[in-house]
């Protein structure tokens, strides 16, 4: 017993010296390839068990042909040791090298495509994650690529909705200024309704910068949906008669709802008064609200004669006023893009789909608790 525990001492002393001498040459080349890591592992292993050997060899007096006969088996091993290393070593490297250059391309605005071949489990996870990173740089780009295009057409609509009014301001003040208007009391009126107009856009502005920014503060209380639907329809009553519209209630739940009735009230009227100027004369547009499993749904259906399947996604980016609003009483593309942000800061969500005859917008709120 105690022979063996001196040989296993002997053969521990000479591989913790050879381990500790593998370890300074690691620390050394710590930063070269690592198919020289892996040479360094495997010359490590095999001086290990030589020097382990000839420790155990020297205390037990082996003979000189004994202790050739093991040396020799032990170098063969390293020869063996040292070509695998290498080889496998060489084999990582290209398989990083490869992954390297596929994930030089999305880095550079392209889709990353992993390499083919078998791989290790390590680098066939990297590649997974790269796949995914690769695909949620696209939807990025793509969102950025919207929001530029929103941004463009938000800066252009407004320009065309500004210069507009302000023309006309300008020639009805000059008109005022030389006495030359054959109704003073007519072009007052008319300043006064575009002025308000233009307030109306500067605050639809306002507000939209607040959501974009995050700074929409929400006053919740306790309130119900039958109050909410009433009290926007008596709003956009005036509107409807106007533009010869009839505004119905379908059946709306007293359902309560924790909400923000301001800006709630702003969501529903925005939504009616955008429904009430695409439905033509004679036309209907009904106010729904009704309990469902993802929670309470607003909806507003109209009679508008639906939107274009491409540009449903699109209905509620700022901006976004479709291919045949070209006139001021369109707005300037952001009543609805309003209703999305406050909608989302409420925790809910608003979609579009088109119906028979028009479009229905629905706006779903998560349920007053308890």
């Amino acid at each position: 017993m105690r022979d063996i525990l001196l040989i296993a001492l002997f053969a521990f002393a000479g591989a913790a010296a050879a381990g500790l001498l593998g370890a300074c040459v690691l620390l050394l080349i710590r930063r070269r390839s690592l198919t020289a890591h892996l040479a360094v592992v495997a010359g490590v292993a095999v001086t290990a068990m030589l020097a382990g050997t000839l420790a155990v060899a020297r205390a037990m007096f082996l003979s000189a042909h004994d202790l050739t006969v093991v040396t020799t088996v032990v170098a063969t091993a390293a020869v063996v040791s040292l070509a695998t290393a290498l080889l496998l070593g060489r084999w990582v490297v290209a398989r990083s090298r490869a992954l390297a250059m596929a994930a030089r391309s999305f880095g550079d605005g392209g889709d990353f495509a992993a390499p083919t071949g078998p791989s290790t489990a390590e680098l066939s996870a990297l590649s997974r994650e790269l796949e995914a990173t690769s695909a949620k740089l696209a939807e990025s780009r793509d969102r950025e690529r919207a929001l530029e295009s929103s941004r463009r057409e938000l800066v252009a609509w407004i320009s065309h909705d500004l210069r507009t009014p302000l023309a006309g301001l300008r020639a009805m003040a000059e008109a005022l200024e030389d006495g030359v208007a054959a109704d003073p009391d007519r072009y007052l009126r008319q300043i006064r309704t575009e002025v308000e107009r233009l307030n109306d856009m500067v605050g639809d502005l306002f507000e939209l910068s607040r959501i974009h920014a995050g700074a929409l503060k929400l006053s919740l209380s306790r309130m119900s949906l039958y109050d909410l639907v009433g009290d926007a329809l008596a709003g956009a009553d005036p509107l409807a008669r106007e533009n010869g519209v009839r505004l119905v209630g379908e059946p709306v739940e007293a359902v309560p709802v924790e909400v923000d009735g301001r800006e709630m009230s702003r969501v529903l009227g925005n939504l009616l008064v955008n429904a009430i100027r695409r439905t033509p004369a004679d036309g209907t547009v009904a106010v729904a609200a009704e309990r469902s499993p993802g929670g309470v749904v607003l909806s507003v259906t109209d009679g508008c004669g639906g939107i274009p399947e491409e540009d449903l996604p699109r209905v509620f980016d700022t901006g976004w006023r479709g291919t045949h609003a070209r006139t001021p009483p369109a707005g300037a593309g952001l009543g609805l893009a309003i209703v999305r942000g406050i909608v989302e800061a409420h925790r809910g969500h608003a979609t579009v789909r088109n119906v028979t005859g028009g479009c229905r917008f629905e706006v779903t709120l998560p349920p007053a608790e308890g």
